[in-house]
């Protein structure tokens, strides 16, 4: 009888995150999910008919490096080593260099959003390279592919994702250990609900997990979805800055913390 896969994911409570965990579980996975608001998915998964030998939920706070590394060593111990785990949590706040508060923003942003990535495979990474096989997932943005106005931590924190998830990708070559880079371009979530732009090509979350699904699934190193966002990526890219300058230079901006 083959074992049961497991994957762990951060942020489960909402957003992405819920809706890879629900994509998994529809494929009969096992799930090990980790958010601040334990109660909200222990309630969830309840309701949902997962018991313990389906699904666990380890509450802790990606910012925090003990907490998050606690979780998942106690995931190890109770359900066993991930197959996949994916570094979904993260926040989206708008910044103003000007302003001494938004340098605070942006300290939150890179502790979440980045360095948040990396604490969530330290527990996991040591385990895999020894049984030679497992998949880690930086969860980053489309924002990582150029900067934004108002978007300073944001881009910042999401390039930072992609960088390191590429060097990791390299330190564990010949491992076993496939990392992958996931670059969402917009997905219907509460954090993109606050956005004061336009948002083209957006995705309901339970699309992009689908789509996400597969990608992960085929262990490609960077992806961005959908296909649509990854053309404009590539404009993106080849812009001369001052053309990109101008272009950008009527966007709305993100909303900064209690604004």
């Amino acid at each position: 009888m083959s074992r049961i896969p497991l994957v762990f994911i951060t942020g489960a409570s909402s957003g992405i995150g819920q809706a890879l965990a629900a994509r998994y579980a529809q494929a009969g996975w096992r799930l090990a999910l980790s958010a601040r608001r334990a109660d909200l998915l222990e309630a969830r998964l309840l309701a949902q008919g997962l018991g313990a030998d389906r699904a666990r939920v380890y509450a802790a706070d990606v910012a925090q490096i003990d907490s998050i590394a606690a979780a998942g060593a106690a995931c190890i111990a109770a359900q066993g080593l991930p197959d996949v785990v994916i570094a979904n949590a993260g926040i989206s706040v708008g910044m103003d260099t000007a302003e001494r508060a938004d340098l605070d923003v942006m300290h939150d942003t890179l502790m979440l959003n980045t360095l948040g990535v990396a604490a969530t495979f330290h527990p996991f990474l040591a385990g895999m390279r020894a049984r030679r096989s497992g998949t880690l997932v930086g969860i980053a943005s489309m924002a990582a592919v150029r900067g934004l106005p108002g978007h300073g931590a944001y881009c910042a924190s999401k390039a930072g994702v992609v960088a390191y998830c590429e060097s990791l990708r390299l330190e564990c070559r010949g491992d076993g250990v496939r990392v992958v880079a996931l670059l969402p371009g917009y997905v219907a979530t509460p954090l993109t609900a606050r956005n004061r732009y336009s948002m083209p090509f957006m995705l309901e979350a339970d699309e992009f997990a689908a789509r996400a699904m597969r990608v992960i699934g085929r262990g490609a190193g960077q992806a961005i979805i959908p296909w649509q966002m990854a053309l404009v990526a590539r404009l993106m890219r080849l812009l001369p800055d001052a053309l990109y300058d101008r272009l950008m230079s009527g966007r709305g901006r993100k909303g900064r913390r209690n604004s």
